[in-house]
């Protein structure tokens, strides 16, 4: 009888060791490897749900982007693209194929920008709660007052602040296990790697001139009440990728994948089995 359970594994590459955890598929060859990358500030952990419900003839693997959870910082410049180049790497070392990447928020962003490096090598892709602008003056600064608001009062009036900004109404007061998951995440993560990441999501590109590009199915999913995230956004991955399907999640802020994981694990099973 096929086992439901993860294993907890690493990869050295180039200047870092990647942690990483993985539900095999059943199949000694899987339809599918779907590839879960998380959000900013948190960790693989946020997936375990999801790595345990997903159809059994697929193989689903989350990763600790470099500094985050148990992969190390390596040099310490981050970027959104040293993220993607990684997974990149990753990709290659594992020998994977079939590839399905879902990203989340930040994770999105690594999504976006590794199908643009490497297109062949990706065969779906699942965006949740993101989109494809960079940040504005505004955005920016607002990331530059958090890194030194970090500096001066350390993580845990940020991780106060920011439980309450991601989350809906319904999870705050209904769902403590999600919001465990995130405060764990971000009591783990050092703070030079919070205050770099911060650097890189200020500095990353505009992805929206290549949506037009991407030919391979594609999953976009938005909590109702995400604050961070708007309809402007949204739209844009909409009108720009040719084979999309959109789904709102009416109980979730940004993370829908904790808040609403039944119907998350639904949606992305049914949409992994439509190709």
């Amino acid at each position: 009888m096929f086992q439901k359970e993860t294993k907890l594994s690493k990869i050295r590459i180039d200047d870092i060791s990647i942690s990483y955890m993985i539900r095999p598929s059943k199949l000694h060859m899987p339809q599918k490897t779907i590839i879960f990358l998380h959000g900013f500030p948190f960790n693989k952990n946020m997936w375990r749900e999801q790595l345990l419900d997903l159809d059994e003839t697929m193989t689903g693997i989350a990763i600790d982007i470099r500094g985050h959870g148990h992969s190390t910082r390596g040099h310490g410049f981050f970027s959104i693209d040293v993220f993607a180049k990684d997974l990149i790497k990753l990709i290659t070392h594992l020998n994977l194929n079939n590839v399905v990447l879902c990203g989340v928020s930040m994770g999105g962003y690594i999504a976006l920008r590794t199908y643009e490096l490497k297109s062949d090598k990706i065969k779906g892709l699942i965006l949740s709660d993101t989109h494809a602008f960079a940040d504005d003056n505004q955005g920016k600064q607002k990331r530059f007052d958090s890194i030194q608001a970090l500096l001066k009062y350390g993580k845990r009036p940020f991780s106060l602040g920011f439980i309450e900004t991601i989350f809906s109404k319904k999870t705050l007061s209904d769902n403590p296990q999600a919001i465990e998951v995130i405060k764990s995440s971000i009591r783990r993560n050092d703070l030079a790697s919070i205050c770099a990441t911060q650097l890189a999501l200020a500095a990353r590109t505009d992805t929206t001139a290549m949506l037009s590009s991407i030919t391979v199915p594609t999953l976009v999913i938005k909590g109702k009440e995400d604050k961070l995230v708007n309809e402007k956004q949204i739209n844009s991955l909409l009108e720009g990728i040719v084979d999309v399907k959109y789904v709102e999640f009416a109980a979730s802020g940004h993370l829908p994948n904790l808040e609403e994981p039944k119907k998350f694990n639904q949606e992305i099973n049914s949409f992994l089995r439509s190709f």
